[in-house]
């Protein structure tokens, strides 16, 4: 068969079998992403099926995807709402980053990975999904909930976390001095703080600037400005997916809503790519051999997150039904966690990391969601009662209503 027709054939092929692999994951309420892992593992090499001619095509695919995320992430939060974030949920943020960084590099070390892949194990295990966790919290209806800003307060400080730690992992990976890798730290925490400066007090106006009527011309105009951001942040030795997380917080207002529509699909076709290429790239074979690592760090860092969620809410005097749900809604894993592993197996790092990843967010990215729903489960009965007292409360409402109207007894 021709090679350009034998492209097309396995381009199709592969977007439609993700198609499948999403209606699965809708069908069965559960995240994508372990479906698109799995979909990634049977058609890369030893495989049921591997790919030949798109390979390349898939990994450019990839790294847009990367690049994409990042930015919506980045478009989700203004400038103002990262600061009052910060603010408030510091104490937190410490917490978790000790909590669940920890697992991991104590894991990579324990199994002879080496410091750097550990490192780079540690945010993996330390990251929640925002994508995973945002739609739970919408699917379960916990949005009005007292513990929902903790938990996003938490999300939004690991998203910022991540603006410090991928180009200090970059450089711990490239084998790179303390001095440069102080360098480097030094770089992003001043880039982020310009970029937080000057996008609180001109990002609307910027975004009208750079937005028109048009949604062809305002699309190709934010793509454009992201990867040419993109490109100078890793001519500077900071990631790629850093500049376009600050090209979205830099954008607010009327423009980051029109900008967020616009993407929208656009992400979610590449974020796909992105999980088939990385599950694409780990060897099937290596996965049965690491996945009781892979399990027992699952439960370590499931129970971490737990404590953060319940710390977290606890201190904020929410009940205790309250600080379980918080708990839970952390658990999953999801996208940056395999951001940072692909990051990590790019860089050269130990061979193990890529299938320990994979397995451990196989694991987590399943577990996420049902721990949720685990957590919004009443004890038995409880929900009976529930039902009596809202049936009581109503009929003490409409008596009242009766006695107010005209021509109700007083008696």
């Amino acid at each position: 068969m021709h090679a350009q027709a034998l492209l097309w054939l396995e381009l199709g092929g592969l977007i439609l079998g993700l198609a499948l692999l999403a209606r699965l994951a809708v069908a069965w309420r559960l995240s994508p992403i372990p479906f698109y892992l799995l979909g990634g593992l049977a058609v890369g090499e030893g495989g049921l099926i591997p790919l030949v001619p798109s390979q390349d095509f898939v990994e450019i695919g990839a790294d847009l995807g990367v690049i994409l995320l990042l930015l919506l992430l980045g478009l989700e939060f203004t400038a103002v709402e990262l600061r009052r974030a910060l603010r408030s949920g510091a104490t937190a943020g410490l917490l978790d980053l000790a909590l669940n960084y920890t697992p991991g590099v104590v894991a990579g070390l324990l199994l002879g990975l080496g410091w750097a892949p550990a490192l780079f194990l540690g945010g993996v295990t330390y990251i929640s999904s925002s994508g995973v966790v945002a739609k739970l919290l919408a699917d379960l209806g916990w949005t009005a909930n007292r513990e929902t800003p903790l938990v996003l307060s938490i999300l939004v400080f690991e998203d910022l976390a991540m603006a410090i730690l991928l180009p200090l992992l970059a450089v711990v990976a490239l084998g790179g001095s303390p001095l440069g890798a102080i360098l480097a730290v030094g770089a992003a925490l001043a880039l982020v703080a310009l970029i937080l400066a000057v996008a609180a007090r001109f990002g609307e106006g910027a975004g009208r600037l750079v937005f028109s009527g048009s949604d062809e011309v305002n699309l190709l105009t934010l793509v454009g400005v992201t990867l040419v951001v993109a490109g100078l942040t890793e001519q500077l030795n900071v990631s790629a997916a850093v500049g376009a997380f600050l090209v979205g917080i830099g954008i607010s207002g009327e423009a980051a809503q029109s900008a967020r529509t616009l993407l929208t699909p656009l992400r979610d076709l590449f974020a796909a790519v992105f999980f088939v290429f990385f599950g694409l790239s780990t060897d099937p074979a290596a996965i049965p051999g690491v996945l009781a690592p892979a399990a027992a760090l699952a439960a370590a860092s499931a129970l971490t997150k737990v404590a953060t969620g319940w710390w977290a809410a606890r201190r904020a005097g929410v009940g205790r039904r309250g600080r379980v749900r918080a708990g839970a809604a952390l658990v999953a894993r999801g996208e940056f966690s395999v951001v940072i592993a692909g990051l990590g197996a790019a860089a050269g790092g130990a061979q193990e990391l890529a299938p320990l990843a994979a397995a451990y967010v196989l694991i987590m990215a399943t577990l996420g969601p049902l721990a949720a729903r685990a957590a919004d489960l009443r004890p038995r009965g409880e929900g009976r009662r529930l039902q009596i007292r809202r049936l009581a409360r109503r009929r003490q409402r409409s008596g009242r209503s009766a006695k107010q109207a005209p021509g109700g007894s007083a008696s």
